[in-house]
């Protein structure tokens, strides 16, 4: 009898149906990311390691780890994570208050643990995912009382501020907006009401936001430098100029794969969050349409899988995953086009960042 139980255990979990539109546009995502990042560090890579090909064999490696992760994790069932979902914001507040103790700063920020000298991790980015289990737990959890101002937005809103405290104090600013995005739109499709968020933005949210971007001078030189990059040219508005014209010179069809010539050394790093741009010079507004597009798609089938869900976290689970790679594209899509301020944020599947890549990929595997 037991036997039969596992047998019928495993089989539950190799027939696990995959949603094979979903897969096929995170394979275009990856592939044509893959390529990108060749055609973008290439002279990076040279000019650093005498080796052009070194930053797309390290992306390569990491995109095929996901991938064979992200299959291994499709086939769990994602009610196993729901037994969990309490511990999730505890291992989320531990990881970012050890970064904080034993992480290592890196331009005056502590993002990163190293567990050797080679190998480390960002915690912020796997903090993501965490918040995403825990919120589709308690919102299940407390149901009844989203509708309420104080025990279903405030409550759940505290919940959330010691990882965004903590956050702050790397800081990484950027991975808090995210965040916040996350939990806001989850808890809007959960049945917290939209004008909770929008009375509460208004009284405190906006006021804060101006708080944190004044105290800090180098976010309020990026706003500076958002109003009028020309100013400072050479300084502060270097990249983002850069970037306008790597875009521009693409015009409709671009100037040719590999042909970029911001990419050598003009747009600092173009591998990683500014590689939009060097797609826009190479394959031009038709390249940049396409990948859009797929990322359109991306979120359409995101939203589709909440909709059709068994149960209110599965629901909850697509759609904060769906929102995590949505947020992240329109942010990235911003800075590089010059329509917000400038901070730190990969492109998804197209970035240049080895634990962003696996954390995308194994993500997704969640609703594949």
């Amino acid at each position: 009898m037991a036997k039969k139980k596992k047998e019928k255990s495993f089989s539950s979990f190799v027939n696990n149906p995959i949603d094979f539109t979903l897969l096929i546009t995170i394979l275009l995502l990856l592939s044509m990311g893959l390529v990108m990042v060749l055609s973008a560090s290439s002279p990076s890579a040279l000019s650093e390691s005498g080796n052009s090909y070194a930053f797309f064999l390290k992306q390569l490696i990491f995109a095929i780890l996901g991938i064979i992760a992200m299959l291994f994790i499709s086939k769990i069932d994602y009610r196993f994570y729901q037994k969990f979902y309490k511990h999730a914001w505890w291992i989320a507040l531990i990881l970012l208050a050890l970064v904080l103790i034993a992480g290592k700063t890196v331009n005056g920020a502590k993002r990163w643990i190293y567990v050797t000298e080679t190998l480390s991790f960002q915690p912020s980015e796997v903090v993501k995912i965490l918040m995403i289990i825990f919120y589709a737990g308690i919102l299940v959890k407390n149901r009844d009382e989203l509708g309420l101002y104080t025990k279903g937005f405030i409550k759940n809103m505290c919940l959330l501020a010691p990882i965004i405290g903590l956050l702050l104090l790397e800081p990484h600013f950027s991975a808090s907006i995210v965040i916040i995005g996350i939990c806001a739109t989850m808890m809007i499709m959960a049945g917290c009401k939209f004008w909770h968020f929008l009375a509460t933005g208004a009284v405190a949210g906006i006021p804060a936001m101006i708080l944190l971007i004044v105290k800090e001078p180098y976010r309020l030189q990026r706003v500076i430098t958002f109003l009028d990059p020309w100013k400072d040219a050479t300084g502060d508005g270097w990249q983002v100029i850069q970037s306008l014209y790597a875009i521009g010179s693409g015009g409709l069809f671009g100037v040719g794969l590999g042909e970029s010539k911001q990419k050598f050394l003009y747009i600092p790093e173009p591998h990683n969050d500014f590689i939009f741009s060097i797609l826009g010079e190479e394959l031009g507004f038709i390249g940049c349409a396409v990948v859009l597009i797929l990322f359109a798609i991306f979120i359409w089938r995101g939203v589709l899988i909440a909709m059709k869900a068994p149960d209110m976290f599965g629901s909850l689970i697509a759609i904060g995953i769906t929102a995590l790679v949505a947020i992240q594209v329109i942010i990235n899509v911003a800075v590089v086009t010059s329509s917000m301020p400038a901070t730190g944020m990969p492109l998804p599947f197209f970035s240049y960042r080895r634990n962003s890549i696996i954390y995308f990929i194994v993500w997704n595997g969640n609703f594949t």
